[in-house]
């Protein structure tokens, strides 16, 4: 009888004293609810001052037996984990803390849902817990940058633009590293950096806060230099990269098409490679950008009439009309380059339609006039070319800044070759009176 009520005895002060960990209570039962709580505020106190060496032995008894006690045991727990490792001067030391900090980041996500539902707002993902892991891996002493990218690809593939800006900047970092050691990585390098690139662009046009903006814009401004310094952001390695694998995706429209966006964006419209991810991505399915693709690769071929077919085709299905215009000024420096003046004016004037705040288009119908200046046989009418190219020089910086400089340096060259007042008086022409260009040109102008 005494056995008997003896075990009953221990069988109730098991149950009465049980881990979170064990049986999945936030912080236990009994004494080691207890014990919990009492952990808790011990730690957090220590947190509180910076006392990181002190919080550690409570904060790891949390950690271990009760692991949805607090979402905090995940934020301060690396807090002081970094903080430790930091401080610690012994090699294996510092290597136990740093494999526990990961192991705080994958217990998180075991956790996650639990944890979740602690949180009344602003519930965590585990693309966020992902990139923290990243950022934690490469800044604290991870050295395997197939194990970081693995992290960081995950994160970003998430996450996107939600990640935080310095995961976004240290996922193309840690791709380029891997690239630079590993040929294969390169074509995914180059897709890594357009992604981020653009989560980085998405969330600088997301940010409300000034600081967020810029903070994003510092992230684009690094991703760009990571990719500009891996070596493999030059037209020749792409073409490399493209060429073999543009002939074995001939027909898969989607390969073609990032292809096409790659090589745009980076400026290498001259690549082989580029072409012919165009025309066969126009033969299958034609757009904008695949037209502009095969017009380009005309223009190299010598074929003019050829190649403006297909930009007017660009022109024609693209939809956006910043990009209209400038389809509409490649194709005005084309004929202009080829002397078709009369043409390349007309291609000009639609990208001003399209785009009117765009200053080139102005310049380069102000470079063709000065560039033909003889229409008559009077040498002080044709002088007056000059007033038409300089009138259209003051009207490209007044629609664009950027283009001010520029503006202001021809008009000071122009300015040497317009008519003087005395061979003006001889033909009966005064400063004030409207002049009409004659020929291709067909301009009224002032005299000054």
């Amino acid at each position: 009888m005494v056995t008997a009520l003896f075990a009953l005895s221990l069988s109730a002060t098991a149950v009465f004293a049980q881990k979170g960990v064990e049986d999945g209570s936030q912080y236990g039962h009994g004494q080691d609810s207890i014990n919990c709580i009492k952990n808790i505020s011990i730690y957090t106190e220590y947190v509180k001052t910076n006392n990181f060496k002190d919080a550690y032995p409570a904060w790891k008894a949390v950690f271990d037996e009760a692991p949805v006690a607090q979402i905090s045991t995940y934020t301060n727990g690396a807090k002081i984990l970094r903080a430790l490792i930091a401080a610690e001067k012994d090699g294996a030391k510092q290597k136990e803390y740093f494999n526990l900090l990961m192991k705080v980041h994958d217990q998180r996500i075991q956790y996650l849902d639990q944890l979740n539902a602690l949180a009344r707002r602003n519930k965590t993902t585990k693309g966020d817990i992902l990139g923290a892991k990243a950022h934690d891996y490469l800044s604290m002493g991870g050295q395997d940058m197939n194990e970081a990218y693995k992290y960081f690809a995950e994160a970003v593939s998430l996450e996107k633009q939600n990640l935080p800006y310095y995961v976004l900047m240290e996922f193309v970092d840690v791709s380029a590293r891997k690239a630079k050691t590993d040929d294969a990585h390169k074509e995914q390098l180059v897709q890594d950096y357009i992604a981020a690139s653009g989560y980085a662009n998405e969330a600088v046009k997301a940010a409300q806060k000034e600081n967020v903006k810029k903070n994003y814009q510092t992230a684009k401004d690094n991703i760009d230099a990571y990719f500009i310094n891996s070596g493999v952001a030059t037209c020749d390695n792409l073409q490399q990269i493209y060429a073999p694998k543009v002939e074995e995706n001939k027909s898969n429209i989607d390969y073609l098409k990032s292809v096409i966006t790659v090589m745009q964006k980076l400026g290498c419209r001259e690549a082989e490679a580029y072409f012919a991810a165009s025309e066969y991505a126009h033969a299958i399915e034609p757009t904008a950008a695949t037209a502009f693709g095969c017009g380009a690769m005309y223009y190299k071929k010598g074929d003019i009439d050829k190649s403006v077919q297909y930009f007017d085709n660009a022109i024609e299905l693209e939809q956006d009309l910043n990009q209209k215009a400038d389809y509409c000024y490649t194709v005005a420096t084309i004929l202009n380059g080829n002397k078709q003046l009369s043409k390349a004016k007309q291609y000009a004037r639609k990208s001003i339609e399209y785009n009117g705040a765009n200053g080139k288009p102005y310049i380069l119908i102000a470079q063709m006039y000065a560039s033909s200046p003889n229409w008559s046989d009077e040498a002080a009418l044709n002088k007056c070319v000059y007033f038409a190219a300089i009138d259209k020089l003051q009207k490209a910086k007044s629609v664009d800044p950027s283009v001010e400089e520029q503006a202001n340096e021809l008009i000071r060259t122009y300015s040497a070759y317009t008519p003087k007042d005395e061979d003006l008086f001889f033909i009966g022409i005064k400063k004030g009176q409207a002049v009409t260009i004659g020929g291709w040109i067909g301009e009224t102008t002032t005299v000054r």
